[in-house]
């Protein structure tokens, strides 16, 4: 016992250092063991979200697809054929042709100042019909793609918050379908109701831009671009900066106007206020400067393609040397019917499928919208 005690004596302080190290190593191996587990849960937690962040993305980029297929699969044919049957009623130029081919085959049925009349109504309009063509099938065509980008966001989101990330949007229809007829019937607007004024605008644009220019007049291809961007930035720049967006879709006080759907008074008040909000993103989207620039690149391409094909049409006689412009107008007031075929038949809408511009606008349109 004496023997312990002067042991305790003698190594006290060492035995007091020695204890307190182990016990301090003890605890610096908890706490190691602690952390590593920590860090190991934590390592997990991240490797789980970014997991389902793959996931999300998978899922996002192949609703994207099915935005884009639905788009140019569905809506625009149906919108195309009826824009083809409103062009063809409101810009028919049979009537002058008919009469202008009577008098050809009767001499003394027109006079000279008759003949020069019809012939310069055929020229604007021939040239009106072409422009405004052009204008509404490369706006519908861009409009639908906002439409059918902001409604799909608008699904994916709520049903994401619905049902979980692990569900894909088509599982839901959280948003009633009389607030989804009603957005997508707004495609039919511009046909059925912005016809009138875009072709009085663009008539007026263009008779202010072809005044000088005669039928006699040699017309190639660098001189028809130069008419057509001219009579296309004339009639985009009259009235206010944007007054091109009336012609494409309706003001607040006439949204129900434009329902395709029987609807009753109960549903249009309880899902105005959806309907009210996704039309109010379409129009701050077609307002924006960045889907100005997609107009305008728009634009500038399928009136490259444009020229193109009517000089390959001319047989290549426009390209260079030029033709009469009365011998051309027979083939501008065509063009101005093919530009409205069919999607899947049609030449410029691919072109302006094809513009990079274009794509990466709609990309960025549908992983930015927001999500309130």
């Amino acid at each position: 016992m004496l023997s312990l005690r002067d042991l305790w004596r003698k190594h006290k302080r060492k035995i007091l250092v020695t204890a307190g190290v182990l016990g301090s190593g003890y605890l610096l191996y908890k706490l190691y063991n602690a952390r590593k587990r920590s860090l190991a849960d934590l390592e997990r937690e991240l490797a789980s979200e970014r997991e389902n962040d793959e996931l999300i993305k998978a899922q996002l980029q192949g609703h994207f697809e099915n935005i884009q297929r639905i788009a140019e699969t569905t809506t625009l044919p149906h919108a195309m054929h009826y824009l083809s049957n409103r062009l063809a009623e409101e810009l028919d130029l049979s009537l002058l042709t008919e009469k202008l081919k009577k008098g050809k085959g009767q001499p003394n049925s027109l006079s000279s100042s008759e003949k020069l009349e019809l012939w310069d109504r055929l020229k604007i309009l021939s040239f009106t019909r072409m422009v405004v063509s052009m204008w509404a099938v490369t706006m519908l065509s861009l409009y639908i793609r906002v439409q059918v980008n902001i409604l799909g966001r608008h699904l994916y989101i709520d049903t994401a918050r619905g049902l979980g990330s692990s569900h894909l949007p088509e599982d839901a229809d959280l948003i009633e379908r009389d607030n989804q007829q009603k957005y997508l019937a707004s495609t039919d607007f511009l046909a059925s109701y912005g016809m009138p004024v875009l072709i009085s605008n663009m008539q007026a644009a263009a008779t202010e831009v072809l005044k000088g220019k005669h039928l006699k007049d040699f017309f190639n291809a660098t001189v028809l671009h130069e008419t057509v961007m001219q009579i296309l930035d004339m009639f985009m720049s009259m009235g206010s900066p944007h007054h091109w967006v009336d012609c494409l879709m309706p003001e607040n006080s006439r949204l129900n106007e434009i329902s395709t759907a029987p609807t009753n008074e109960n549903t249009i008040l309880s899902g105005s206020t959806k309907f009210d909000q996704l039309m109010l993103e379409t129009k701050e989207v077609l307002t924006s400067a960045e889907f100005g620039s997609v107009v305008e690149v728009s634009l500038k391409a399928v009136v490259d393609a444009l020229v193109e094909d009517l000089s390959l049409q001319s047989g290549g006689s426009s390209q260079t040397s030029g033709m009469p412009l009365a011998k051309f107008l027979p083939l501008i007031a065509q063009t101005g019917l093919s530009l409205v075929d069919e999607p899947n038949q049609n030449q410029f809408i691919k072109v302006i499928q094809s513009v990079p511009e274009v794509e990466l606008f709609f990309t960025l349109l549908y992983a930015n919208m927001p999500s309130s």
